[in-house]
């Protein structure tokens, strides 16, 4: 019997490739603390240098929206987040976010902004993370998605040293980001002192949110966190 992976394009139709399904915290985002199930699909069309779930870029198993939500329910919690790899690089993704709405949950997407947000389903929560030139893929934002935020969305922003602050910083005023939606400024783990990002947020003024891997502080780089 041929694997799901050997499978046809046209029988894997409304299916989703997914690494992992699994219950953890929020690290990330306003919703950090709360208990969540991550759903991680396969697969990304970035290489940014610091990624830390490399282990999704391949592989990975062909599953129905029924048998995802199966899994996501059995978890008994309200938080969904899907994520990736890069989920948006799948089309049954937008069919999924809108199920799982459907059925309840409080759902966040959590994309690379390189591809269009524009036909996400509005209840969901978009973290879009805007690449900023450390991560060697700042080539590749779609600045068009930030014409489809909502006020419960949130931009984010890895920084890798002084240069990518500056960066984001400006991005900011050019973009008239302040008051539009949840900014959220992050350190490069190993990379950019956390100290030193807090010290030049406050120098700045700068209305975003600081925030630590909450997952990395509590479990380190262990899969399924």
């Amino acid at each position: 019997m041929e694997s799901s992976a050997q499978q046809a394009p046209a029988a894997l139709a409304g299916r989703l490739r997914i690494t992992e399904i699994f219950l953890s915290l929020q690290g990330e985002s306003s919703t950090a603390g709360l208990p969540t199930v991550f759903v991680r699909l396969t697969g990304c069309p970035l290489r940014c240098h610091y990624c830390d779930t490399g282990y999704a870029f391949r592989g990975g198993e062909y599953l129905p929206h029924s048998a995802v939500l199966a899994q996501v329910a059995a978890y008994g919690v309200q938080h969904v987040t899907v994520t990736g790899g890069e989920p948006l690089a799948q089309a049954a993704c937008l069919p999924l976010l809108s199920a799982l709405c459907d059925a309840g949950y409080r759902v966040s997407l959590e994309t690379c902004g390189a591809l269009d947000v524009s036909q996400v389903d509005a209840r969901v929560m978009k973290v879009i993370d805007l690449k900023t030139p450390g991560s060697g893929e700042m080539e590749k934002n779609l600045y068009s998605n930030l014409d489809y935020l909502a006020a419960s969305d949130q931009v984010k922003f890895v920084i890798c040293d002084r240069a990518d602050y500056e960066w984001a910083r400006d991005m900011l005023a050019e973009h008239r980001l302040a008051g539009r939606c949840e900014l959220l400024f992050s350190p490069s783990a190993g990379q950019q002192d956390a100290t030193r990002l807090a010290e030049w947020i406050l120098e700045d003024r700068l209305p975003v949110r600081f925030q630590l891997q909450l997952h990395k502080i509590l479990w380190g780089d262990e899969a399924g966190h």
